[in-house]
């Protein structure tokens, strides 16, 4: 039996995924790490630890499969966007890596909205400046880190340090570089417009390539390390949303992937380059050739139903606490929230929203608090389902829904009939990972294209339909929800922030 692998190099472990030649997930294997903030507003992180846990879990998951490595046909990258690697002439590390959840470039942004135009940035690379991205860090280091700026050769994204280190190539895949915001969206590759502005060289930047294309080959060295065999083709793979909607079977317009961790994204392939003039929401090439996609980011999905219960209802189990939720009729009669407890960044980019419990009064119970939460998450996803939808988002059929919080059968309930769409939960919850690998598969010829890989590999466990009875009080209790930001945010801003 041939298998592939699927790296996923994330922010808190790297892991790796076995998978047969059926798309069937054989074995997985993770070894975490930590990151750093050595000031406020900072993340930072060795790219060491990335490699360390890359050979651990290679290993790892071959011996537990009882795999050889002349079965291994092809590898596989995801991984975080955005994050900072660079290279000296030697190929050695210059410094610990930015990462993409680092807030320390907001004036780097305005002097790249500056030196682009803040509307011509957004049509060339489909986005605004946001501190997360790339290219604001770079202009950071030459700002405050002159020595180490010069000595520059190689700027890399965290994954793609890891196949550095597997093949010795500087090459990345075209979803990640768009999360760089040094990518001209309708080209596919780097915007030689926006470096001349920002005055990098090009010849800092890797190769771009298509998801499935192969990249390299594994070294000698790479195969010592890892156990694995020389030679073994190592192929582009995708930024962690991308081989995430991959994994899912979000390959074409009208299936929408929406990933309710922590954080939630809404994740919609496109067949063409298409984006919000205002840059509310992101457009980047897909992992999938000749395809692109939009991506909303909320702050806090299931983040606010976990700060919820930990200050509510501390140790209560989820079930346990949202059992009698579902006895709440829909609207949490007149109850609602606002879930921006961490700021947001769609379809406000705002670090000084607020999260709020708006329509109080003294018949109100847990409960109906409990169903208001997951109301406010739905609504906010629906936020980036409307931005989505002005900016040239066609119908959509089905939405794949993934993480934690589609564990709830309330939650998705509720998220159908505020979308108004069918949900689909799928069979496996290595998203990423998996969609490495088949990547992988596709780019050593398991399956003639990714569309055919998705539908051989991927199964529907469940769906979950709207109900008609509940989508208009859903889409009137919307346009309320719409309100309360505009009208808060002076508030907001005026709160201390201590």
């Amino acid at each position: 039996m041939p298998y592939t692998l699927g790296i996923d190099v994330s922010t808190t472990a790297t892991k790796a995924l076995l998978m047969d030649a059926r798309a069937d997930i054989v074995a997985v294997a993770a070894h975490g790490y930590a990151f750093d903030t050595p000031r406020p507003l900072w993340s930072e992180q060795d790219p060491a630890l990335w490699w360390e846990a890359t050979v651990k879990s290679l290993r790892q998951v071959l011996q537990e499969a009882g795999v050889t490595p002349r079965e291994i046909q092809g590898i596989g990258l995801t991984g975080q966007m955005h994050g900072l690697v660079l290279l000296d002439a030697a190929g050695e590390v210059l410094r610990p890596a930015i990462l993409w959840n680092d807030q320390r470039t907001g004036p780097q942004c305005q002097a790249i909205r500056a030196r682009v135009g803040p509307g011509e940035l957004i049509r060339i690379t489909g986005n605004d400046a946001q501190t997360g991205f790339t290219a604001p860090k770079v202009l950071w280091v030459r700002e405050h880190e002159p020595e180490r700026f010069r000595r520059i050769h190689r700027i890399l994204l965290p994954k793609d340090y890891i196949r550095y280190r597997l093949t010795g190539i500087f090459a990345t895949d075209k979803a990640g570089a768009g999360g760089t915001l040094l990518l001209d969206l309708e080209a596919r590759d780097w915007s030689p417009s926006v470096l001349a502005a920002l005055e990098i060289p090009s010849d800092w930047l890797p190769r771009t390539h298509e998801g499935p294309e192969v990249t390299g080959q594994l070294t000698p060295e790479a195969a010592q390390a890892t156990g694995l065999r020389p030679g073994i083709p190592v192929v582009a793979g995708g930024g962690d949303q991308a081989a995430q909607a991959v994994g899912v079977g979000a390959v074409e317009e009208g299936i929408v992937a929406l990933t309710l961790g922590t954080s939630g994204v809404v994740f919609a392939t496109v067949d063409r380059p298409v984006y919000d003039p205002a840059g509310r929401v992101h457009a980047f090439p897909h992992a999938v050739p000749g395809k692109w996609h939009l991506m909303g980011v909320m702050l806090s999905a299931g983040g606010s139903l976990r700060w919820y219960r930990d200050t509510l209802a501390p140790g209560q189990p989820y079930p346990q606490l949202l059992a009698p939720a579902e006895a709440v009729p829909p609207g949490s009669e007149g109850l609602l929230f606002l879930p921006y407890l961490t700021g947001e960044r769609t379809p406000h980019s705002d670090p000084l929203a607020r999260g709020a419990f708006v329509g109080l009064t003294v018949r109100h119970t847990q409960p109906h608090m409990t169903r208001a939460v997951l109301e406010g998450v739905a609504f906010g996803l629906k936020d980036g389902f409307a931005l989505m939808q002005e900016a040239g988002l066609g119908p959509v059929h089905q939405v794949r829904i993934s993480g934690g919080g589609a564990r709830s059968p309330l939650w998705r309930q509720i998220l159908a009939d505020v979308l108004a769409t069918e949900l689909a939960t799928v069979h496996t919850t290595e998203g990423a990972a998996y969609g490495a690998a088949l990547l992988a598969g596709v780019g050593v010829g398991f399956w003639p294209d990714v569309a055919t890989a998705c539908r051989q590999g991927i199964r529907l466990t469940g769906t979950t339909a709207p109900r008609p009875e509940h989508v208009e009080g859903y889409r009137l209790l919307y346009t309320l929800y719409r309100d309360l930001y505009p009208a808060l945010r002076p508030t907001f801003h005026a709160l201390p922030t201590g």
